[in-house]
């Protein structure tokens, strides 16, 4: 056994190798798990040239160097791009079935989905995390999602899915029409604040203030966008429009004025019934719908606190008012979800690609989880193929940093759910290894000062990206785990955990592939306990080194005041 006892063994193990190769500005390998795929290695000279090369496995010598069990690296320049492109990034990436995907998918349950055989075949497809919409079902069919769920996470010690419930919100809709009235250009067409109302010309709206919120010259999108409709005029009780773009209206249809979100609160009192439903249940997540402000947020996690429920909170953001306080809305939150259907809606499409990216961004570095959500593969719905552009959709996603993506109609109502999961399981994968991994964290916070456990997950990181090794943390809340997750190591986390609900909750981050196991009084028979299990279910192998963390909020087998990292060669 290795062992590093403290930070400055850390840090000069873990940067002495990088500092020996100088005019080295960006030194990074692919990694595709523990025993995969090829890795290359590039280094970029000062004049930003890449130079490919070779496939490169580190391994320990007898003076402790680090050489490549390929010989010594070369740098000979590509003669053209074409060269560069055959030997480089893209080109001679493996992908083997024993491949961990890091980036977590999340499924929408409904009637496609909702029997013991999908959910079963949608967790062996890919899913990580189930997600009830509040907006559709009752609690009688979502209680039956939960108890399926559970049962299938009772079933396995190393294999979970985590549950997530999405509240409703203040959406506002169309009411409910006899059969789909077709709406053609420049046809008048009316909504009213009456209720019942359903004709040729006229549909009845849920939200009595909609007469007052919307003005003449608004624009109306129905359904995402799938419609749209000119406000012309208006009275007390009716505003009447001008169809714009045509389709099909069908029964209780989405609403949204552009630029614009209405004046209702956040989580109507239908939102605290299904969030009382969610706390009976212990679901793991709220995705709240229409976030504005952290006050929802504040009033959310107090009345959780007095319930005493441990279930983090993940806020939507996809109205226009939330734009302009996202840093406090993400600050009081335990994650985002990008919604970019609605956010389509209320604000100019060209912006929702930018606010993607600076969302993920923003959550990347106030270590928080984010979700990308909407559209990913819209087609897939109805077809058994997506379009390549849903294809380079989750690709730019996984680029960009997500935790998960979201599934949404493809498997609450598609007619190729399982096919949809495999298809963004796949693309993610092999976007995961097309990735070039930096041996140092590619996220460095400021908030090293006042927090050992960052210090360290910062550090393993770089430790475990140096040696080419997976991380072991073992943890009774979780939030060692998150903080590695969010320094995003090239290989995998093992999270052992002596508690379901944090097993469960493990299940969205990034990377983390939590694990159940009981913990014992003597640290070295756990760890024992915990490398069989691994090598038992071939996630580790003999001879094979793994980097084990020890730190964070709650000490085990450990005094409060020490942390460490240590580098051990799994034996059988």
């Amino acid at each position: 056994m290795a062992a590093i006892t403290s930070l400055t063994d850390a840090a000069a193990a873990a940067t002495a190798e990088l500092s020996s190769f100088r005019s080295i500005t960006d030194h990074s390998l692919f990694e595709s798990g523990t025993h995969l795929t090829k890795r290359r290695v590039f280094f970029r000279k000062r004049d930003s040239a890449v130079y490919p090369i070779r496939s490169m496995k580190i391994t320990p010598t007898h003076n402790d160097s680090l050489t490549s069990s390929n010989g010594h690296l070369s740098s000979d320049k590509p003669n053209s791009m074409a060269e560069l492109l055959k030997v480089g990034t893209l080109a001679h990436v493996e992908m083997s079935s024993t491949a961990r995907r890091k980036t977590k998918i999340v499924c929408t349950i409904g009637p496609s989905t909702s029997s013991r055989e999908m959910i079963w075949k949608l967790a062996e497809a890919g899913m990580n995390v189930a997600r009830l919409n509040m907006s559709h079902g009752d609690h009688a069919s979502h209680q039956k999602t939960i108890d399926l769920v559970k049962e299938y996470n009772a079933q396995f010690e190393h294999k979970v899915i985590a549950i997530m419930l999405d509240t409703k919100g203040p959406e506002v809709r169309s009411g409910d029409v006899p059969q789909p009235i077709q709406l053609k250009e420049g046809q008048e067409f009316n909504f009213t604040i009456k209720r019942g109302v359903s004709s040729e010309n006229t549909v009845s709206v849920n939200y009595d203030d909609f007469v007052n919120d919307v003005e003449v010259g608004d624009i109306l999108l129905v359904d995402g966008g799938m419609m749209s409709l000119e406000v012309k005029s208006k009275t007390h009780d009716v505003v009447k429009c001008v169809v714009v773009d045509g389709g099909e209206l069908k029964s209780r249809r989405h609403l949204n004025v552009r630029g614009k979100s209405a004046t209702l609160p956040s989580i109507t009192d239908k939102d605290w019934e299904d969030i009382k439903f969610g706390v009976d249940n212990e679901v793991d997540f709220y995705a709240v719908s229409f976030v504005k402000d952290a006050k929802v947020v504040n009033e959310l996690k107090s009345y959780l606190k007095r319930c005493n429920a441990d279930i983090h909170v993940i806020v939507k953001i996809e109205s226009a008012d939330s734009i302009p306080n996202l840093h406090s809305i993400i600050s009081a939150s335990d994650g985002a979800m990008v919604a970019r259907g609605d956010l389509g809606a209320e604000l100019p499409i060209e912006e929702v690609p930018l606010l993607q990216e600076d969302i993920i961004r923003r959550c990347r570095s106030m270590h928080k989880t984010v979700i990308v959500a909407t559209n990913m593969l819209e087609s897939m719905i109805n077809h058994p193929t997506p379009t390549r552009a849903e294809v380079s959709d989750i690709a730019i996603a996984v680029r960009e940093g997500a935790d998960a993506i979201m599934l949404s109609g493809e498997t609450a109502h598609g007619k190729y759910p399982i096919k949809a999961v495999k298809v963004m399981h796949s693309v993610a994968l092999r976007t995961e290894l097309s990735l070039p991994v930096s041996m140092l964290p590619s996220v460095h916070f400021s908030a090293y000062k006042n927090h050992m456990g960052e210090m360290f997950a910062s550090h393993s990181t770089t430790m475990a990206n140096t040696l080419n090794t997976p991380i072991i943390v073992f943890t009774r809340t979780g939030s060692m785990a998150i903080l590695l997750s969010h320094y995003r190591p090239s290989s995998s986390i093992f999270a052992f955990t002596n508690e379901e609900r944090i097993k469960q909750r493990l299940a969205l981050y990034q990377g983390v592939m939590p694990i159940f196991m009981q913990f014992s009084d003597d640290a070295e028979e756990t760890f024992s306990r915990a490398l069989k299990l691994l090598m038992d279910k071939n996630l580790v192998k003999e001879g094979q080194n793994v980097t084990l963390v020890l730190s964070g909020a709650q000490p085990i087998w450990r005094q409060e005041t020490s942390h460490y990292i240590q580098v051990r060669k799994v034996q059988a």
